[in-house]
């Protein structure tokens, strides 16, 4: 072919620019179709990044729920309780303390027999007219049981115990009174008869002391009358831990059990210790 059969050089150029223009905008359109698909798959408004990957929970139909009554658990009943002592003072017998406690319900009365060391005053200054014994020295209570120490002060020095009583729960409630049901001892004991043993008049009674010119007085006693049943005066004692002994009779008793005695004093005051403890009357 000759020069005069070929397309001029200029207009071969423009063809091929014309060409790559014409791909280039094929390319940039078809990336911006697959951009668009992308994007409105992605669910992403167009030109913003897509969010953090998040479960949603679209709300369902509302559902109403009727409550079914339940029945609430009865509280469990209260532990029966169980005295296993010789009822001293003031009450004779389980059935007692339970007419108090309807009575105090009632009325309100009598409230000292919820308190263990108002019980033990009142025993000791009360019943067995320990006027001079009318200070608690130290308490202890734990559930049902309590020991409660009462003394006196001597003009001058510091209080001193005479006894360290014993008291137990009487009955059944929170609001069961306190007994009086013996004595822990230790400078006087009395440790015959045996705590809660069957006997009757002529009593062998004894125990050990340690003092110096002591006089034991031994009384018997019950719950119930303010009298005296028998009385043993006195036993010449003394000594570091040394025996003691005495035989009392005593008339016939009301109550079913009895409360011995046993006391002495004479050098700051008519009594300074004494111990106690319940025997089961055969009389």
């Amino acid at each position: 072919m000759t020069d005069e059969g070929r397309p001029p050089e200029r207009l071969v150029r423009d063809v091929r620019a014309r060409w790559a223009i014409a791909v280039a905008c094929l390319a940039i359109i078809g990336l911006a179709v697959a951009m668009l698909v992308v994007t409105k798959d992605s669910g992403q408004p167009e030109g913003t990044s897509p969010a953090p990957s998040t479960t949603v929970t679209q709300p369902g139909p509302t559902v109403t729920v009727t409550a079914t009554p339940t029945t609430s658990p009865r509280p469990s009943p209260s532990p029966t309780r169980i005295f296993r002592y010789q009822p001293l003072w003031p009450f004779t017998s389980a059935a007692d303390a339970a007419a108090w406690q309807r009575a105090y319900r009632s009325d309100g009365k009598q409230p000292w027999h919820l308190d263990a060391a108002q019980t033990a005053l009142a025993f000791t200054t009360g019943f067995l007219d320990f006027d001079e014994i009318d200070l608690v020295v130290a308490k202890s209570v734990r559930g049902d049981e309590a020991y409660v120490s009462v003394g006196y002060r001597a003009e001058g020095n510091r209080p001193s115990v005479a006894a360290v009583l014993h008291l137990a729960r009487l009955g059944q409630g929170s609001d069961a009174p306190w007994e009086v049901v013996g004595s822990r001892d230790s400078s006087l004991t009395l440790t015959r008869p045996r705590y809660g043993a069957a006997a009757g008049s002529p009593l062998s009674v004894g125990g050990r002391i340690t003092g110096v010119d002591e006089a034991i007085r031994v009384d018997v006693r019950q719950a119930s009358s303010d009298a005296r049943l028998g009385t043993y005066c006195c036993v010449a004692a003394g000594g570091e831990n040394q025996p003691w002994s005495a035989q009392v009779s005593f008339r016939t008793p009301a109550d079913p059990v009895v409360v011995i005695v046993a006391s002495t004093g004479g050098h700051y005051q008519g009594v300074e210790a004494f111990a106690v403890t319940a025997i089961r009357s055969t009389d």
